[in-house]
């Protein structure tokens, strides 16, 4: 491939050379939180969501953090940290559309965030919605999620799903915490 159509394919990929934005890497399998420490440690910012669970054995209390998405490490990067990313152990490559890289939005990242409970609350109020319809959560760890309603399942339970990442969530919400939009 020429330089030519390299840097073309880099500026379709909205890579920039001063300007930092978050893109999805694919990892190995169980290595997404050695993955982010030397990514890290190279000086990219990265980032992977981590749900915390706690077991009790009999003799024992065990804390656990795995990750909301396996495989997945978000790298927020300028165009020169592209290759850095990629000569990472364990890295298998950027999340891709078309065979361009999915840029992921600061909203979305803040959501992803909000679901594994790194953010605070804030209040709600009452609404009425159908399904179909854009919504966002005003209250709890989910604050800020938006996305379309895709099914509805008796009071308080309903299917969304994120733009970019292409991922959904089933999540059971109270009804007040939710906001039309629209």
């Amino acid at each position: 491939m020429s330089q030519v159509s390299q840097t073309y394919n880099l500026k379709e990929n909205r890579l920039d050379v001063n300007i930092s934005r978050w893109f999805v890497v694919y990892t190995k399998y169980k290595t997404e939180k050695y993955v982010v420490d030397k990514l890290t440690k190279k000086g990219i910012t990265a980032y992977v969501p981590l749900l915390k669970y706690t077991r009790r054995y009999t003799r024992k209390i065990k804390h656990y953090e795995v990750p909301l998405i396996n495989c997945y490490v978000f790298v927020k990067i300028i165009k020169d940290e592209y290759v850095k990313v990629l000569e990472t152990e364990y890295v298998s490559g950027f999340l891709k559309n078309r065979g361009n890289l999915n840029e992921v939005r600061e909203e979305e990242i803040e959501i992803l965030k909000r679901i594994v409970g790194e953010e605070d609350d804030v209040i709600g109020e009452a609404i009425s919605f159908e399904a179909g319809k854009k919504v966002e959560i005003i209250s709890g760890n989910l604050t800020g999620l938006k996305g379309k309603l895709v099914e509805k399942q008796g009071k308080n339970e309903f299917l969304i799903e994120l733009e970019s990442i292409g991922y959904q969530f089933r999540m059971v919400v109270d009804i007040q915490h939710l906001r039309g939009l629209n």
